[in-house]
C-alpha cells in the first residue's frame, strides 16, 4: 500500500517538474485570486475543462428557494492533464481572464471517479 502511494507522489512531482506552462498557478507566472468553487467536470478539452455546480438561489416573488445548474469554463494546466478526468470533483479558483470565456484556473482535485470496465455509467 505504502509503496503504491510513494511511486503516485513521485509521478506528480516529476509531472510538476516537467511543466513548463506559464499559466500554471503552480508553476507559472498565474495568479489566483477571488472566488473558489468546486464541481463537477462534465467536459473536457485540450487546455480548458467545463464544470458544472448547482447552487440556490431565493426567488423573491414566491418566497422560496429553487436550485440552479452554474458552468464554468476553468484552464487546464499542463502538470494536471492526465490527473483530472470526466466525472471528477475538482477545485477551481479565479484569476485574470485569459481569455474571452476562461476566467478560472483548476488549483485541485478533490475527488475523483473510481470506474471499473464492466461498470455502467448512471
Amino acid at each position: 500500500m505504502k509503496t503504491k502511494e510513494k511511486k503516485q507522489k513521485e509521478e506528480k512531482e516529476t509531472a510538476r517538474a516537467l511543466c513548463k506552462d506559464p499559466q500554471c498557478p503552480n508553476h507559472g507566472n498565474l495568479k489566483s485570486r477571488g472566488r473558489m468553487f468546486e464541481g463537477i467536470v462534465i467536459k473536457k478539452f485540450p487546455r480548458r475543462i467545463l464544470i458544472e455546480f448547482e447552487r440556490m438561489v431565493y426567488a423573491r416573488k414566491y418566497e422560496r428557494y429553487y436550485k440552479s445548474k452554474t458552468k464554468i469554463h476553468a484552464r487546464l494546466p499542463s502538470c494536471m492533464e492526465k490527473e483530472i478526468n470526466l466525472g471528477d470533483l475538482i477545485k477551481v479558483q479565479e484569476c485574470r481572464p485569459l481569455s474571452k470565456i476562461i476566467h478560472f484556473v483548476v488549483i485541485e482535485k478533490v475527488k475523483g471517479t473510481k470506474k471499473t470496465i464492466g461498470e455502467k455509467a448512471k
